[in-house]
């Protein structure tokens, strides 16, 4: 059975995301699993240090780091747990039914990896520990999630509240096209009311591929307001969300060569760094 993987680390964020993450249970019907991943840190236990100290003091220093970082690792782990334990409490008193804890060691990337044929939706935080609330910014782990993962991402930018309604970002691409069919298909949006928008030129090739995708989210039980708005793509969108009180996003990525152009430099980026609402990354 596939789940809904919730990527919590201890940061303040990690509530908002597992509250997300019930959200996308209780849609989707299916099981949460809570993942915390242990990343290794650089220990610079191998430095030389010969050339201000004596060697036997070295050697005494080196030995004192290695035990260091073991205790260290230990308190990782532990810390780990007790992050665990409060987001499954978390979880079971918001409403969810099914929740399973996971502690893994290594990258996070990897283990999403791992776990990917058993996806069926990745939550994760725009900011990681690292980083401050307000800063403007994108976690180091989001563009190699979406770069790599073929599962869709909900970024989680703030406390998370449960939407009212949502928008899509469509410029009529084939990736545009798959994020329409994935959400059609999907019962994470099924009930909230869709705006559709397209930004640019309103040319009767793109009007066609406009009501094109509105036809078939409307044939899977969709409330779809579809609109083309003359501009550029980053003010468009960022315009029509605060005009009407848009609470969703949901955008579609490029094909996997081209993720990283997606994401560097791009309209994209702007949209997550400072987007107060949460955004759906579409593979």
């Amino acid at each position: 059975m596939t789940n809904i993987i919730a990527c919590i680390d201890g940061s303040a964020l990690s509530e908002y995301v597992t509250t997300a993450s019930v959200w996308a249970a209780k849609q989707m019907d299916c099981p949460l699993t809570l993942l915390h991943s242990l990343e290794k840190e650089t220990v610079r236990t191998n430095d030389d240090l010969s050339g201000s100290i004596g060697f036997g003091s070295r050697e005494h220093l080196l030995d004192e780091l290695v035990a260091l970082d073991e205790k260290r690792a230990k308190l990782a782990i532990e810390h780990g747990k007790i992050v665990l334990e409060n987001a499954r409490a978390f979880a079971k008193k918001a409403g969810a039914k099914r929740v399973e804890e996971l502690q893994r060691h290594g990258d996070l990337v990897e283990s999403l990896l791992d776990l990917e044929e058993e996806t069926r939706l990745v939550v994760i935080g725009r900011l990681g520990i690292s980083h401050t609330m307000d800063a403007h910014t994108i976690g180091s782990h989001i563009e190699r999630v979406a770069r790599t993962l073929h599962k869709p991402i909900l970024i989680s930018v703030g406390e998370f509240k449960v939407p009212k309604n949502f928008m899509i970002a469509y410029d009529g691409r084939e990736a545009a096209d798959n994020a329409i069919a994935r959400i059609a298909q999907s019962p994470l949006l099924i009930g909230l009311p869709c705006h559709l928008v397209m930004a640019g030129e309103d040319s009767p090739e793109r009007r066609a591929k406009l009501e094109e995708a509105q036809t078939i989210l409307e044939e899977e039980g969709f409330e779809v307001t579809a609109t083309i708005q003359p501009g550029k793509i980053y003010p468009v969108l960022t315009q029509y969300r605060e005009d009407n009180n848009i609470e969703l996003m949901a955008m579609g990525a490029y094909a996997h060569s081209k993720v990283r152009q997606f994401f560097v430099g791009s309209n994209t980026t702007k949209m997550i760094i400072e987007s107060d609402i949460p955004l759906l990354i579409l593979r």
